[in-house]
């Protein structure tokens, strides 16, 4: 069986362990944890020195003591794909530890018909997985030999897929031993994205772009699948994980019901930024955004 390269380390973030770790303890030194630890986290996939600081604030929410899986289902930006994937390969490298992946899990999301194996090639393109990899490792340091992760890429998935993946997941969202991690940056803003959507109403494009980003925040922060669809088909707004946090809420919205007199679920938005302030329409950006969802 494979092992999956760190293919995106010495482009993407630092490929030498000592320097990787000195960035992530800093990014991560200035937020404080939440008094509830995090069973999801939202968390952007750009290139470290763009995101790092905002992926922190998801990532400082994760307690190595308690976490013994990690799924985390990453857009596919390269191949084309209807449904979902996981992984050929036993374990993923990064430069500051390997991750080893939890085949028993596999196996019982390919027993639902419903996953399909990604290939080496499209395993090691895929940057939306990758980027999380490091934090995990970093943050899940203490408890490292004693937790797994699962890898999914998820596909172009229609609504009523959203729904249908979301009740598969469900049941490992409600073992507080399962930590989900979902990979999205938020509005891809410019002509190089075919994307310029503007509300002169409020002010200068970047703070457009800002209260775009925020609509759709507050929609996910009410934790409600349906409106942040109908928010994508008003808007378009370039948000490259949607399906992954559409099913993500569809998990939520499967186990509420069952949830039991005075046990609670909250998700919310911890940090937001922009990789510039577009002033003119020949420029562009990216938006990041990290959250937490956590359960009392």
């Amino acid at each position: 069986m494979s092992v999956r390269r760190a293919s995106h380390a010495n482009s993407w973030y630092s490929g030498s362990a000592s320097q990787l770790d000195r960035e992530l303890s800093s990014w991560l030194s200035v937020v404080a944890p939440l008094p509830t630890p995090a069973r999801a986290v939202i968390c952007p996939h750009a290139g470290y020195s763009y995101s790092g600081p905002t992926a922190a604030y998801s990532f400082r929410q994760i307690d190595p003591n308690t976490v013994k899986t990690i799924f985390i289902l990453g857009p596919s930006h390269h191949v084309r794909l209807s449904g979902c994937a996981v992984s050929q390969c036993v374990s993923y490298k990064t430069p500051i530890g390997d991750l080893t992946i939890n085949r028993d899990i596999n196996k019982e999301l390919l027993d639902t018909g419903k996953f399909e194996f990604m290939s080496i090639d499209a395993d090691e393109d895929e940057h939306s997985i990758e980027m999380q990899l490091p934090y995990i490792a970093k943050v899940m340091e203490p408890a490292r030999g004693n937790f797994t992760i699962v890898p999914v890429m998820v596909g172009s998935l229609s609504p009523s897929s959203e729904a249908k993946y979301g009740k598969i997941f469900a049941k490992y969202l409600k073992d507080p031993s399962v930590c989900f991690v979902i990979s999205s940056d938020f509005c891809h803003w410019g002509d190089r994205f075919h994307y310029t959507h503007y509300d002169s109403t409020q002010g200068e494009i970047h703070q457009s772009i800002k209260a775009l980003d925020h609509a759709g925040m507050e929609i996910i922060e009410r934790m409600d699948p349906q409106g942040f669809t109908a928010y994508l088909n008003q808007f378009g707004n370039t948000i490259c994980g949607r399906h992954p946090i559409g099913v993500f809420l569809n998990m939520v919205a499967e186990i509420r019901p069952g949830l039991t007199n005075g046990h609670t679920m909250d998700l919310k938005f911890l940090k937001y930024a922009q990789s510039s302030q577009v002033r003119n329409p020949r420029d562009s950006s990216v938006s990041y955004a990290s959250a937490a969802f956590v359960m009392n």
